[in-house]
């Protein structure tokens, strides 16, 4: 629950602290006095969305912090633990907003996104505002109630999940189911394509290889006639050769005498280039002997290379891209001639999420038909309480062709206010005055199943009076025994019920207006229901009226 809420500078109010208590908290005021203040303030630590203006002028931020027990409330534990928030049996939300419209969030301290505070918000705190009927004009508020009454919003996530699932499984089945006439002709164009490529059968490596072996080939008469002009000026050659010249240098240096060390040197290098110049040329020899012209190797190579660059230029590749295209043409054409089986199997997935939809959508409208009943009854017997004695309340399920994505019906509050009225949908009510207190009668008995700890009523009184304002007012008193309930209203037949009061009240002072909230006891709080009764003009009367009001609260 709701235990203290600080703000500072938001709105008229300049700097508020207070504290709360289970039970019923009602909040009066003169008209003007920013009574509905403090639930704007909570709201916005609830993750409504804001602006510059809530920040009181001449000031530089608005700072709005509540802290709520949750002692009671695991799911609010889990929440917290689930995103590593540290908490002591306490969930603290901060909102703080900036004179140039920015706005800051934080939950225990660590800052947080807007939805992070609406998410943990809605475990913590339910707000009924006073034109709360105009949502209840809307049929899909109405499911919404009426799921949440009957604890059935899980499964309508569930059924809205599915159908979104089927839905696009169904879409893509229609696709398939109506492939065009171009990808039939892409399907041609791929066959073609593969069976080409396939023939083709191009190897990694294979056209360097080719190219080598053609300029190989190619060249071999060339290089037979250099290896035999290198072995003829080796050894060969009768007009004078290497080896031959070797060998009368090797004459004239040996007959040189003395023999020195440089000259021995000198003869074992001649020498050695002698045995070298001799093993060169029987290289060459044994290279001629190996080159052999192949003239029909040749030609086949170069019609190999012909075949493959044509393919390349075909389709637009360089021919070493060739081997890349032929796995991307088949992938392509893989998944295209695989669509058949596709369909097979999409059409499957598509049968089961329908299956799947339509028995979850049947449990929903199972347990809708349960609980619109008992809704009902209970809602009738709140109106009948407040001034519409005759009235009979209905919810009606009318079924659809087809499932949707909120199930097989459509919800709507139906109403006769009158004997011998026929029911018609609660949209089509024309007094304002009816429709305040259906409205009312729906939200207090929703609010006796909330699991919500605290619950917000934002002059959800307006347009009552009288008898039904006493009532009204013990309907939220008993709402606040489960919990706690905040009301802020105008009335002091709802104002006397209050298990505490909170009075509000504006001051102004140097040129400068705030607001301020002070817990009434006793006489204080004997005098606002006496202002409530009669205005400003407090008479003994009105006090002596105010006096037996409260005291027939605490009879009760």
């Amino acid at each position: 629950m709701l235990t203290s809420i600080a703000i500072s500078n938001f709105a008229i109010v300049e700097s508020l602290e207070l504290e709360f208590k289970k039970g019923m908290t009602v909040i009066s005021g003169e008209t003007g006095a920013g009574k509905s203040i403090m639930v704007d303030a909570l709201s916005l630590c609830l993750g409504d969305r804001t602006d510059a203006a809530v920040v009181r002028h001449g000031e530089k931020k608005a700072d709005i912090s509540a802290t709520f027990d949750i002692t009671e409330y695991p799911h609010v534990y889990e929440w917290l633990e689930e995103r590593d928030l540290e908490h002591d049996q306490h969930c603290i939300l901060r909102r703080v907003i900036s004179k140039e419209g920015r706005s800051k969030a934080y939950i225990n301290g660590r800052p947080c996104t807007l939805g992070d505070l609406k998410e943990v918000g809605s475990y913590l705190v339910d707000i009924h505002g006073q034109h709360e009927h105009q949502s209840l004009l809307k049929k899909s508020a109405q499911r919404k109630q009426l799921d949440e009454y009957g604890q059935l919003t899980e499964l309508a996530k569930q059924v809205s999940q599915q159908y979104s699932t089927w839905r696009q499984l169904k879409e893509e089945l229609s696709l398939l189911q109506n492939r065009s006439a171009e990808q039939d002709a892409k399907i041609q164009l791929l066959s073609y394509q593969s069976q080409e490529l396939e023939q083709l059968d191009l190897k990694e490596g294979e056209i360097e290889a080719l190219e080598n072996e053609q300029a190989f080939l190619s060249n071999i008469a060339d290089s037979q006639y250099k290896a035999y002009q290198a072995s003829g000026i080796l050894v060969d050659s009768d007009e004078g050769n290497v080896c031959s010249l070797l060998n009368q240098a090797l004459n004239s240096a040996g007959q040189i005498r003395p023999a020195t060390k440089a000259l021995e040197d000198a003869l074992e290098m001649m020498n050695a280039a002698l045995i070298q110049a001799q093993e060169a040329a029987d290289s060459l020899h044994h290279y001629q002997d190996t080159l052999e012209q192949d003239p029909e190797r040749l030609s086949d190579i170069e019609q190999r290379l012909s075949d493959i660059y044509d393919t390349a230029r075909k389709h637009r590749v360089l021919p070493e891209a060739l081997i890349a295209l032929r796995t991307s043409v088949d992938a392509e054409l893989a998944t295209l001639q695989g669509g058949e089986e596709s369909l097979d199997h999409l059409k499957e997935k598509e049968e089961r999420a329908y299956e799947s939809l339509t028995a979850l959508a049947t449990t929903l409208t199972e347990k809708r038909i349960a609980a619109k009943d008992k809704l009902a009854k209970q809602v009738e017997e709140q109106i009948h309480g407040l001034g519409m004695p005759h009235a009979r309340f209905f919810i009606d399920c009318q079924p659809l062709n087809q499932v949707t994505a909120h199930g097989f019906e459509e919800i709507e509050y139906m109403i006769a206010s009158n004997p011998g009225q026929p029911a018609q949908p609660l949209r089509k009510v024309a007094s304002g005055g009816e429709l305040s207190r259906i409205s009312l009668g729906i939200q207090v008995v929703t609010a006796h199943t909330s699991i919500i700890p605290t619950l917000v009523f934002d002059e959800v009184d307006v347009g009552i009076s009288g008898g039904i304002a006493e009532v009204v007012g013990r309907m939220l008193r008993s709402v606040g025994q489960r919990g706690q309930v905040f009301c802020v209203t105008h009335l002091a037949q709802v104002a006397a019920q209050g298990n505490q009061h909170l009075r509000v009240s504006k001051k102004v002072a140097d040129d400068a207006t705030s607001s301020q909230v002070s817990p009434l006891k006793d006489q204080d709080r004997t005098q606002e229901i006496a202002r409530l009764l009669g205005g400003l003009e407090l008479t003994e009367q009105t006090l002596a009226h105010a006096r037996e009001m409260l005291g027939n609260v605490q009879l009760q």
